[in-house]
C-alpha cells in the first residue's frame, strides 16, 4: 500500500492526488504519526505545480466549485481530511461532473459534513472573537479555533476595523494575521507570544463582564442553551466566561 506523505498544503494535496486518484488502496495523509501497515510504502510528496494545475483543471471541467470544497475540506483539523478531500475528488473524476448533491453516497456525506464543520465554525467565531487593546493601540484577538480558519473570518475583520491596527493569532498553529490599516500579512509566530496590554483595558474587560453578568437572570439558567451556541472550547479567550484572561 502506497502512503503519500505531504507538508499539509493544498498544492502538495493535488500533486499527491495526481498519482493517488487511480491508487486504490492507498492513503493520502499530511499526519504527523501514522500507524503502518507490513506492505505500507511511503512516498513523500512535495508540491509540484504542473501536476497540482493539471489536477485543478481537470477538477474545474467537471465542476468548478468542487475546488472550494475540497479548499474548506482540506481546513480540517482532523487527520482524515486528505483522505476525505480524495475520496470526494475520486467521486468527481468517475462522474465527470459534480456530485454534492448525491447524498447517499458515503464519501459525499462524508465530504459534505466536513466541509460544514469548517464553514460554521468560521461563521461562529466571526462573532466571538474577542479584542484586547495593547499598549500601542494595536487590538490583538487570540484564539484557537479547531479548524484552519485564520483566512476565512480575516476578510469579516478587514471590513469591520477599516482603520484599526489589530492583530489575530491562530496560537494552536502558531500563525497570525496582522493588519496595520494598509497593508496585510499572515506570519508564523512563536509558540509563546507575549503581549503588554494597554491600562485601559482591564477596565474594559471589567465593564464586559459586568455587562455580561446583568443581562443574565439568574432565576432562569440557560447553561445548556449557552453551550449550544457558544461551546465551552471557545471560552478560554472569552473575558466574559474566563476572568483570569490576562
Amino acid at each position: 500500500m502506497n502512503i503519500y506523505i505531504t507538508d499539509g498544503s493544498e498544492d502538495a494535496f493535488y500533486s499527491a492526488a495526481f498519482y493517488a486518484c487511480t491508487d486504490a488502496d492507498c492513503v493520502v495523509t499530511s499526519a504527523k504519526h501514522i500507524q503502518l501497515t507490513l506492505d505500507a510504502r511511503i512516498i513523500p510528496t512535495d508540491a509540484d505545480p504542473e501536476k497540482c494545475a493539471r489536477v485543478k483543471n481537470k477538477l474545474a471541467q467537471y465542476d468548478r466549485g468542487s475546488l472550494g470544497d475540497i479548499s474548506l475540506i482540506l481546513r480540517r483539523g482532523c487527520d482524515t481530511r486528505e483522505m476525505t478531500a480524495l475520496n470526494y475528488l475520486r467521486r468527481i473524476v468517475q462522474s465527470k461532473g459534480p456530485v454534492r448533491d448525491r447524498l447517499s453516497d458515503p464519501a459525499v456525506i462524508e465530504a459534505m459534513d466536513e466541509r460544514e464543520k469548517v464553514t460554521l465554525e468560521a461563521h461562529r467565531f466571526k462573532g466571538f472573537l474577542r479584542f484586547m487593546e495593547s499598549e500601542g493601540g494595536i487590538f490583538y484577538a487570540p484564539f484557537a479555533p479547531d479548524n484552519d480558519i485564520l483566512e476565512l473570518i480575516l476578510p469579516h475583520f478587514l471590513r469591520r476595523l477599516p482603520t484599526q491596527a489589530f492583530v489575530i493569532h491562530d496560537t494552536l498553529r502558531h500563525k497570525a494575521a496582522l493588519w496595520n490599516g494598509k497593508d496585510c500579512a499572515i506570519a508564523a509566530t512563536d509558540e509563546n507570544v507575549s503581549v503588554c496590554f494597554s491600562p485601559e483595558e482591564e477596565n474594559f474587560q471589567k465593564l464586559w463582564r459586568e455587562y455580561y453578568r446583568s443581562v443574565n437572570i439568574a432565576q432562569r439558567p440557560h447553561e445548556k442553551q449557552m453551550k449550544g451556541y457558544m461551546p465551552v472550547r471557545y471560552w478560554k479567550f472569552m473575558p466574559e466566561k474566563n476572568p483570569n484572561l490576562r
